[in-house]
């Protein structure tokens, strides 16, 4: 008898876990769209797509807008302070190093970073790339023939962590997309 209590346990456990994960409603309890309220009018405004947006942060920061990395990189997107500073004079923006942990901030600085790089290479990917592994970095490999630029080619990217950023950011933003986008 014992057993079977057991046996019926573990399937009523087992049933929650996968219903939990096979139901939207309750897989978006625990993936939410946090800050969505800012992300989507700012990817809007670059013809990005907000869930890539969202996908970012949560390979760069996990949603804590207080983060700073061992760079030095800091907020929701990871932003560097010199990059941001240059940002802010592009879009005429008046900005302090501490608002880096702002979130409406962060995402407005980060969007126009990934919509500015998206104009600087050839695709998308090379942009993520870019955003990770820096500028020069990602046209030395491209003009170097190391990576081409390619999914297909993705393990031709010199740097360890930037090609798993860009992994990352792809499933992710795949996730987020098939989890919310109607």
């Amino acid at each position: 008898m014992a057993r079977f209590f057991r046996f019926a346990f573990l399937f009523v456990v087992l049933f929650a876990f996968v219903s939990l994960f096979t139901f939207r409603p309750f897989v978006r309890l625990i993936y939410p769209l946090k800050f969505f309220e800012t992300i989507e009018p700012e990817a809007e405004k670059r013809d990005l797509d907000p869930y890539l947006i969202v996908a970012m942060i949560q390979v760069e920061s996990g949603f804590r807008p207080e983060v700073v990395s061992p760079k030095g990189a800091v907020g929701l997107m990871q932003i560097m302070p010199d990059t941001a500073e240059w940002i802010a004079n592009q879009i005429e923006l008046d900005f302090e190093i501490e608002q880096l942990k702002d979130p409406e901030i962060n995402i407005k600085l980060g969007t126009w970073y990934l919509y500015y790089l998206n104009n600087q290479f050839p695709s998308l990917l090379t942009a993520l790339a870019a955003y990770n592994g820096g500028q020069g970095n990602v046209r030395q490999w491209l003009q170097d023939n190391r990576w081409d630029g390619r999914l297909e080619t993705i393990e031709n990217i010199p740097f360890h962590e930037t090609r798993e950023y860009v992994r990352r950011v792809l499933v992710s933003w795949e996730f987020y997309r098939s989890l919310y986008q109607e």
